[in-house]
């Protein structure tokens, strides 16, 4: 065999096992966290279990899964960090149980700068709300703290949560923050409905969301799309009881970011206390929600279907400070159908110093549980058109 033969076989053996060594190492490895000492007791702290098998999971150059078998475990606040070496699987089949609530507590369950997740399983996350809920005093002080949220997506890029169940979260079940690209779907989301602050999902400084095919009934906002929003999508969400699926609150604190790009379709709102809401503060903070899409709602006995207020203000607490900087423009209702049980169906109350622009109510029927036809009342929009209106136009 000549030099030139033998230096290719040589190559070609190098190359060969380079792709066995990779195809060994993109292998899916699982880490079940009974191999790591957690107790499925329902009163055992599995914490540093948890950590443990997520941590070498991370490790793991290939799809590593973390799997929580069935039982129930008490998992106290951690944050499962990245950046991992492959991709990253939390299979939870079992129950998940936060610890009763302590004054300093934080956030429950983190995902931290994780790219290639996936939450999945046909496990509960259980967040012992009814520990917390009375220590809310967001009703008493605008600067209240919040109390914990249940799962908290913090910087994370390409995940998927899929057929989880999350009950009585202390605060907003599941947070999305600093992220891009997440896809939540067949999720079942509950808390009673005068749990406050238990929003299902919250967005916030968010790019390319995706929320569908999910049952979302709690004491607060089913989804609040908050700053920093982009490019979020809402499709086929029965939500209720709840406070409907809201943009906002937005305004009330400097530098916050644009909400643009907000399409929600073919969604269920029953027995909600408000349907389609973009909420406000009449602050002097600036910045514009443009471009959103509400198309195929369908709505049954929900009290203000389709409300924009730009004073918004939770509680007696609020001062005025004057009129709200956020510009409302280029917002469209279309095919809204149902019933209201308040009798003004559509209320517009934008705002004197940025009217709203832009607004289009095309097919809104909505009639008035009560005796009479639904009415629509609007304040400082321009540029509204209405097609196939059956609720009274409002100027």
């Amino acid at each position: 065999m000549g030099l030139m033969s033998s230096t290719f076989l040589r190559a070609f053996i190098v190359r060969l096992f380079l792709t066995i060594v990779s195809n060994v190492n993109a292998q899916t490895k699982v880490f079940n966290v009974m191999s790591y000492g957690a107790v499925a007791d329902g009163k055992t702290d599995n914490t540093k279990s948890f950590l443990s098998a997520w941590n070498d999971a991370c490790e793991w150059r290939g799809e590593g899964t973390v799997l929580v078998p069935s039982g129930t475990y008490q998992l106290g606040a951690i944050n499962f960090k990245g950046v991992c070496n492959g991709k990253m699987v939390f299979n939870v089949d079992g129950t998940i149980k936060a610890p009763p609530y302590s004054p300093g507590d934080d956030r429950w369950i983190v995902f931290n700068h994780v790219n290639d997740l996936i939450v999945t399983g046909n496990g509960v996350f259980d967040g012992q709300g009814a520990t917390a809920w009375p220590h809310n005093s967001c009703d008493q002080s605008l600067n209240c703290k919040p109390l914990p949220p249940s799962l908290y997506f913090q910087n994370v890029t390409n995940a998927l949560v899929k057929n989880i169940t999350s009950i009585n979260s202390k605060q907003f079940h599941f947070i999305i923050n600093g992220s891009t690209n997440v896809s939540m779907s067949s999720l079942n989301i509950r808390a009673p409905s005068d749990s406050r602050n238990t929003d299902g999902i919250h967005v916030g400084n968010s790019n390319n969301i995706h929320i569908s095919q999910s049952t979302i009934g709690t004491g607060d906002d089913c989804i609040s799309l908050g700053p920093g929003s982009k490019s979020v999508v809402i499709t086929d969400v029965n939500c209720g009881p709840g406070h409907g699926i809201s943009v906002g609150s937005l305004g009330r604190y400097a530098g916050e970011e644009d909400v643009i790009g907000i399409y929600v379709k073919n969604c269920n709102l029953t027995g909600t206390t408000n349907g389609l809401r973009i909420k406000t503060w009449a602050s002097p903070q600036s910045l514009l929600a443009y471009n959103l899409t509400y198309k195929n709602i369908h709505m049954d006995n929900v009290q203000n279907p389709i409300f924009i207020d730009q004073k918004y203000c939770p509680n007696s607490l609020c001062q005025s400070q004057g009129s709200s900087q956020v510009q409302i423009e280029l917002v469209k209702f279309i095919n809204i159908m149902g019933t209201s049980s308040s009798l003004v169906a559509v209320d517009l109350k934008c705002s004197k110093s940025k009217p709203c622009k832009g607004i289009e109510l095309n097919n809104i029927h909505l009639d008035y549980n009560g005796e009479g036809p639904s009415t629509a009342t609007c304040s400082n929009v321009n540029q509204i058109s209405y097609q196939n209106e059956v609720v009274p136009s409002c100027t």
